[in-house]
C-alpha cells in the first residue's frame, strides 16, 4: 500500500539509479584486456611447446614413411648385393648426411646405398609368402588356411625381430632409433629366407645348404649395420635433440 503513494510534498525523493563510476569501465576494460592477453600468451606458449614436443618425438620415433620408398632399380640391385653378399661390400657402412633446415638429415635411399628402405622388405615378405605357398602346393599341402598361417607367422616373426633389435639398443644404452629404421633392418631377413625356399622348389636338398648360408649372410649384415649405422645414428639423434633443447 505504501508503494502506491506518490511523491509527498516536502519529502525529498531518493534517486533510483546510482551515479555511474567514471573509473569502473576503464578499470574493467584494462583488467579484462590484461587477463585476456595473459591467458592468450600463456595458451600460445603451452600449445607451442606441446606441438614442438609432439613433433620432436614423432620425428624421433617415427620418420617420414615416404622417405623409405624413394628407391630406383639401381638402388634395389645394389642393396640386394649388400644384403645377400655382405662380404663383397668394400665401401663404408655409415649413412650420408646433409644439412636440412639447420639440422643434419640423412639422404634418402635413392642417393645412399646404406640408407634403410621399406620397399625391399615388403617385396621380400610378399615373395616369401608366395614361394612358401607354392612349396606347400608342390608337396600337396596347400590350403587357404595354410597360406593365412604363413602370412601370420611371417608378420609375427617380423615383429619379434623388431622387438629384439629395440631391446638390444636399449640394453646397450644407445637410446632410441626411429622405429621405421629398425623395421626396415629387420625386414631384410625375408630377402635371405626367399633363397632357401626357392631352392627347395627347384631342388629339395638345396634347402639345407642355402639356409645356413642365408643365416650367415643376414647375421653379418645385421651385425655390421647395428654396429656402424644404428649406433652412430642414435648418437646423432641424441645430439640433435640436445641441440634443439638448448
Amino acid at each position: 500500500m505504501y508503494n502506491n503513494l506518490g511523491a509527498q510534498p516536502g519529502v525529498p525523493r531518493l534517486p533510483t539509479n546510482p551515479q555511474p563510476n567514471p573509473f569502473g569501465n576503464s578499470f574493467y576494460g584494462a583488467g579484462s584486456g590484461l587477463i585476456r592477453g595473459g591467458l592468450g600468451a600463456y595458451g600460445e606458449k603451452i600449445l607451442g611447446s606441446s606441438s614442438e614436443y609432439v613433433q620432436s618425438n614423432i620425428s624421433r620415433y617415427f620418420s617420414d614413411p615416404q622417405y623409405y620408398f624413394q628407391v630406383n632399380d639401381q638402388y634395389v640391385r645394389n642393396k640386394l648385393k649388400v644384403v645377400l653378399l655382405p662380404f663383397l661390400h668394400r665401401g663404408h657402412w655409415t649413412r650420408i648426411t646433409e644439412p636440412v633446415g639447420g639440422r643434419l638429415s640423412y639422404k634418402p635411399p635413392i642417393y645412399d646405398i646404406n640408407a634403410p628402405d621399406l620397399y625391399i622388405p615388403f617385396m621380400a615378405f610378399g615373395t616369401y609368402v608366395v614361394l612358401a605357398g607354392l612349396s606347400l602346393g608342390l608337396q600337396g599341402k596347400f590350403s587357404p588356411e595354410a597360406l593365412n598361417w604363413l602370412f601370420v607367422k611371417g608378420l609375427f616373426g617380423w615383429f619379434l625381430q623388431v622387438m629384439l633389435l629395440k631391446v638390444t639398443l636399449l640394453s646397450l644404452g644407445s637410446g632410441e632409433a626411429p622405429l621405421l629404421d629398425i623395421m626396415a633392418y629387420a625386414g631384410y631377413t625375408f630377402t635371405g629366407l626367399c633363397l632357401p625356399v626357392l631352392g627347395r622348389i627347384i631342388w629339395r636338398y638345396s634347402y639345407y645348404f642355402l639356409m645356413p648360408w642365408s643365416c650367415l649372410c643376414m647375421g653379418v649384415f645385421l651385425v655390421k649395420t647395428m654396429k656402424r649405422v644404428l649406433f652412430a645414428e642414435v648418437r646423432q639423434l641424441q645430439k640433435n635433440s640436445l641441440t634443439d633443447g638448448t
